[in-house]
């Protein structure tokens, strides 16, 4: 008898791992997790552990790792067939009638998985010999060792019409079989089928239970139209509900000691793979945006899901698709959260570059669904009219409305608007009136309030009177570029601002609009600082800052070196800060205690590092470090 996968996935939805399993194994419930003895192996500590809500087991002392079925198998010795039939009348579920076209179908399918298993083999061998250099080559330069090779089932279709078909028609096999399976491609105006694959390094690509059903391959060369090509849909193979490393993701959910891991979306083969080996659960589509289908069975996995994307506009474009698709199937307990990576780098460039630490806490850093959504809408255009903030309550109205869980969509709406009132405070003081003034502005009554000013926004209009120190500048033109810089510093800006007087509102303003949570990139947070009246600082900001000289402002600055030389400049001035408060605090009590020699050397280095500050020498200071 032969179930389809959808009947096999109700039959777990039917049924508790913990149910099942603690009938031949004692647990007890530790946090969201059952823990008990292994029944493979005598030991006197319990390491065998089951996951209600990821639907499997692991056992840390044999390393066996599975879901209920296999539980059935491995313990009671039954046939796959035979624990399916137990499991459904335990949970109450009909078996599937017989169907002999079905059952023709589920053996014809047999016979192409049994061709796929053998070209993986075909391919894997010609990885290791003399054809495959430049394959090797590739996997060396991209830092995939040799030992992972095997892992990942990796290997190479040479530049060969007929290699592969020559290969597998000698062990029995028919090209009309081939064709069907996603091999080899049949001539639409007639002639010999030849070889899909010709000069790619190949990825196997498994389905949920561990069977090759398709391949993906990456051109070797680079003037080839398509730099991946995957395998045609067929009858082993749904390109819209297969996911590239499931299998081994649920392998690594399942031997994860803590419960709280959630599976991870990349774009990509090598990115998956750069995860895994991270011993991070990483999946990829197969080369296309999410489905409803690939959705659901990231959910049968993980509540909520992360979806990595790079930071860049095209990262961010495949984030706000992902959203339209996602958003009307949210329901309670069954969201996504977004990683955006900085930088332009995918997983596999961190990896390489910075280790697997560096890869796992990037992919820590996650941002909620509902955070960018807003983000999405409040992108549409500028908000810079009574007309286009109204436009943008109306979005959210209507994206909290596509949630088809109504008692969800209710949250949402609640969520997003609570979120456009942070953005848009009721609260704020009003436009400040100038009395006008000749050559202050067209009309009778010079140029109308700016919409929106706070108070903060007021005073920056004052200290245009004078000029700005370029340093302060520079240092305040780096946050507006760059919002990030200020998350390890806002206690330090929020007392002591940027170093120059003239930039205390500004400071206090990025540090407010940092501490509210909204997701503000350098446009996004340019557009807050206009509404609030900072647009005529931020201009002078500019112009000042373009003198000082800053290394962390020049576009060819790796972006973590800009950041790292922006901080240690705002430590300097706020080092100096720190040293005048030191001092006025010894002046006011020279009555009680006075250290003279201690005294001058706390003004020497303050008068040092103002010194470095007005001349720009602070670039060079080893002070400012």
């Amino acid at each position: 008898m032969r179930f389809d996968e959808r009947f096999i996935d109700e039959l777990k939805a039917r049924l508790r791992p913990s149910d099942v399993i603690g009938r031949t194994v004692k647990l007890k419930r530790q946090g969201r997790e059952f823990v008990g003895l292994s029944p493979f192996s005598k030991e006197k500590s319990p390491s065998f552990f089951v996951n209600d809500d990821k639907g499997f087991f692991h056992d840390f002392s044999s390393g066996k790792h599975g879901d209920i079925i296999s539980f059935l198998q491995e313990t009671e010795r039954l046939s796959f067939v035979e624990a399916v039939q137990r499991l459904a009348g335990e949970a109450g579920l009909a078996l599937p009638a017989e169907d002999p076209q079905a059952a023709e179908r589920e053996a014809k399918k047999q016979g192409l998985s049994d061709w796929m298993d053998l070209a993986q083999k075909w391919f894997a061998a010609n990885l290791r010999r003399s054809t495959g250099k430049a394959a090797r080559d590739y996997l060396e330069k991209r830092g995939l060792p040799e030992d992972q090779w095997e892992r990942f089932g990796l290997g190479y279709a040479p530049n060969d019409r007929e290699g592969l078909k020559q290969a597998l028609v000698q062990r029995g096999a028919r090209p009309a079989e081939l064709v069907e399976a996603g091999l080899l491609i049949s001539p639409e105006g007639g002639g010999k089928p030849y070889d899909r694959f010709r000069d790619r390094l190949m990825f196997p690509i498994l389905d949920t239970r561990g069977r090759i059903v398709s391949f993906g391959g990456r051109a070797m060369n680079p003037d080839d139209r398509a730099k991946y090509l995957n395998g045609p849909e067929s009858p082993l193979f749904h390109k819209g509900a297969t996911l590239y490393g499931l299998p081994e993701a649920r392998r690594i959910l399942g031997a994860e000691s803590k419960n709280d891991q959630s599976i991870i979306v990349v774009e990509g083969y090598m990115d998956v793979i750069a995860c895994q080996r991270a011993g991070l659960p990483a999946v990829a589509p197969m080369g296309t945006a999410l489905t409803e289908e690939q959705m659901e069975r990231l959910w049968r996995v993980s509540h909520e899901p992360v979806l990595c994307f790079d930071g860049d506009a095209a990262g961010l474009r495949a984030a706000y698709r992902a959203i339209e698709r996602g958003l009307p199937l949210l329901k309670s307990g069954r969201s996504f959260r977004f990683a955006l990576l900085e930088g332009g780098q995918d997983p596999d460039d961190i990896l390489r570059d910075k280790g697997a630490p560096a890869l796992r806490q990037a992919l820590a850093d996650t941002r909620a669904f509902a955070e960018v959504l807003f983000r999405r809408e409040v992108e549409v255009e500028p908000l810079d009219t009574p007309e286009r903030k109204a436009g943008l309550k109306g979005r959210l109205r209507q994206a909290a409305g596509a949630v088809q869980d109504k008692d969800l969509a209710e949250q949402y709406r609640r969520d997003l608007f609570d979120r456009f009132d942070a953005l848009f405070p009721r609260n704020q003081p009003r436009a400040v009136e100038r009395p006008w003034t000749p050559g202050s502005g067209r009309g009778r009554f010079g140029p109308p309030p700016m919409q929106g000013q706070t108070a903060e926004g007021a005073a920056a209009m004052q200290s245009l009177s004078r000029s700005i120190e370029p340093v302060p500048a520079a240092l305040a033109h780096g946050a507006i570029d760059d919002p990030e810089r200020l998350d390890d510093h806002l206690e330090a800006v929020a007392a002591h601002g940027f170093g120059d007087p003239a930039l205390d509102g500004l400071a206090q303003e990025l540090v407010r609009l940092r501490l509210s949570g909204l997701p503000l990139d350098s446009a996004a947070m340019r557009r807050h600082l206009a509404q609030s009246g900072h647009d005529a600082l931020v201009r002078e900001v500019e112009k000042a800052a373009a003198k000082s000289g800053a290394p962390f402002l020049a576009s060819d600055k790796p972006l973590a070196e800009a950041r790292i030389r922006w901080s240690q400049a705002l430590d300097a001035s706020t080092r100096v800060a720190a040293l005048e408060q030191a001092l006025a605090s010894a002046k006011s009590e020279a009555h009680l205690v006075f250290d003279a020699s201690a005294f001058a050397r706390v003004k020497a280095e303050r008068d040092a590092l103002r010194r470095a500050i007005k001349t720009g020498t602070i670039w060079d200071n080893s002070s400012a470090s």
